[in-house]
């Protein structure tokens, strides 16, 4: 998130925001408050731990991250 009025820096929480709401939100309803929190959470824990990128070499976020910190990594750029 950065300055006001300038879009490319909100681009990459933007597009998460985008990202869940076409691969969940539209797809589901909810009836409280409650079960879009508890959604949101599942949806970003499976966004962050098991789905894979292809932008960083088809790995999940946390596995990327934990790559970067193993010694000898050679992902590190």
């Amino acid at each position: 998130m950065g300055r006001t009025g300038v879009c490319w820096d909100n681009a990459g929480a933007e597009s998460l925001w985008s990202t869940f709401k076409h691969e969940y939100y539209y797809r589901h309803t909810f009836v409280t408050k409650a079960e879009l929190v508890a959604a949101i959470n599942k949806w970003m824990n499976t966004y962050n731990s098991r789905r894979r990128h292809s932008s960083i070499g088809m790995l999940s976020p946390d596995n990327y991250e934990r790559s970067l910190t193993m010694p000898g990594s050679d992902q590190a750029a």
